[in-house]
């Protein structure tokens, strides 16, 4: 057994990477934020933007273009699609720019279909505000967040996604926001010398007590259910993560003397109140470190306290996102299979004792952050820890849409035994146990709060 060690720091939430580092202990500034996954590159956000803005028939002389249109006419427009959940959903997380480029989608699409993935968790609003297609929501208009659309068709997209067989889940993010603060400075955390409150980093952050944020979003929730997306996934569900130098002059219109954690629960039980006429499952983004800490780490969140409340709930268990001495590990990103594998068990050992406590899917770290280098041993080894916990659901997280297939089970099953890296050593997967119980870990006192260690996302949009 791994022996927990203590956590000094809480992790960030994430969305385009779930996650955010609030430091309430005092952590090293080393360490990269929890919610924030590596940004996605800029340069082929660039090419995708030029890839919507011309398709690949605009490129061709007029008859050539219109031979290619004939031979490949387009689809009808519709306005529902209807999509099966999968008995085990094994998904990859698709940015807005992926999603709506007609070339990537279709490699996306490719990838799924040769191997055990069957979701995908597309972007409807990711962490700049924008709304990823041509919403008719009222105040999304007003305020311009539909002034960048990525995804022009949600009707060509969710028919592509139909017609393969893939399950697709909106991923909503909810109070980084700077369209709407900057539209209705109101709804923003304030400042108690004046104005809205700015956190260190330049982030002006959505008030989670104001009913006005609620409805914003599950508007934009309906509006994708009703298009036929099945399952809706909140993200930055959560109050800032921040020195508490930075928390004190913190100001929340509308708390009354609420806990944050009641505030985040109020709102996930509302939510789900508020869409199931639409008989969609409603899902939320969390930090790691929820597994574990049992208490509020500053955020809202706590794993009693909203478990309940959701279909399913996704720490962000990025193995790069612990802090040393996580779980009795000196270095957590070199021990993928032993950081997954512990926070999934504290998970699903809290679950157990709460009556009407919804699933556990984890989000699952395929992007390099520090050493060791992340590639399909390094991603297979948390898949395989999330299956010998009992769970047998996952999303894989990377900014860029770019995933490692060597480390997906093929349709038909693995020819060759796969690798993974466990104890720090890249070996065959039927050598886990053997490896797993001879660990070195970091014996130390338990933690005042009775948490076991950091852990959270990387920056997509999902902010835990």
């Amino acid at each position: 057994m791994l022996i927990a060690a203590a956590i000094s720091a809480c992790e960030a939430d994430g969305g385009s990477f779930p996650g955010g580092a609030d430091s309430p202990g005092g952590q090293p500034t080393a360490q990269p934020p929890l919610d924030a996954a590596p940004p996605a590159d800029p340069e082929a956000n660039a090419e995708l933007a030029t890839e919507l803005a011309n398709p690949p028939e605009a490129d061709l002389p007029p008859d050539e273009g219109a031979a290619q249109s004939a031979a490949n006419p387009e689809p009808p427009e519709r306005d529902f699609f209807l999509f099966a959940r999968p008995e085990k959903v094994r998904g990859l997380y698709v940015n807005s720019w992926s999603a709506g480029s007609r070339r990537r989608l279709a490699a996306l699409i490719a990838l799924a279909d040769s191997t055990e993935v069957n979701s995908f968790v597309i972007d409807i609003k990711d962490a700049s505000g924008y709304v990823s297609h041509p919403s008719e929501v009222a105040l999304a208009r007003d305020i311009g967040a539909t002034g960048e659309i990525r995804i022009p068709s949600l009707s060509y997209m969710l028919g592509k996604l139909e017609e393969a067989g893939i399950y697709p889940i909106a991923r909503i993010v909810i109070v980084k926001d700077p369209l709407l603060t900057a539209a209705r400075p109101d709804l923003a955390v304030q400042d108690t010398a004046g104005g809205v409150w700015i956190d260190g980093k330049g982030f002006v952050w959505l008030n989670p007590y104001q009913r006005e944020v609620w409805d914003y979003h599950v508007a934009l929730a309906r509006e994708v259910a009703s298009w036929g997306f099945p399952e809706i996934q909140w993200d930055y569900v959560r109050f800032p993560d921040a020195p508490a130098s930075e928390i004190g002059r913190s100001h929340y219109p509308g708390r009354d003397g609420q806990p944050k954690a009641d505030a985040i629960r109020d709102f996930l039980a509302y939510s789900r109140d508020a869409l199931a006429d639409m008989g969609v499952s409603v899902t939320a983004d969390v930090f790691g470190v929820t597994t574990s800490a049992t208490r509020d780490v500053g955020i809202g969140q706590v794993w009693e306290s909203f478990i309940d409340v959701v279909d399913v709930a996704l720490p962000m268990v990025y193995p790069s996102h612990y802090w040393k001495g996580s779980f009795g590990i000196d270095t957590p990103n070199a021990y993928p299979y032993e950081i997954v594998r512990s926070a999934l068990e504290a998970a699903l050992e809290r679950s157990a004792e709460m009556p009407g406590a919804g699933a556990t899917r984890p989000w699952l770290q395929d992007f390099t952050l520090g050493k060791p280098p992340y590639g399909a041993a390094e991603v297979r080894a948390q898949i395989q820890a999330t299956y010998d916990v009992g769970i047998d659901e996952w999303i894989l997280w990377n900014p860029g849409s770019r995933y490692t297939a060597e480390a997906l089970e093929p349709v038909g099953g693995f020819t060759i035994e796969p690798l993974m890296r466990i104890a720090n050593e890249v070996v065959p997967v039927s050598r886990r146990y053997e490896l797993y119980d001879t660990t070195t870990v970091m014996i130390g006192e338990d933690p005042p709060d009775g948490s076991a260690g950091g852990g959270g996302r990387v920056g997509k949009g999902p902010g835990g």
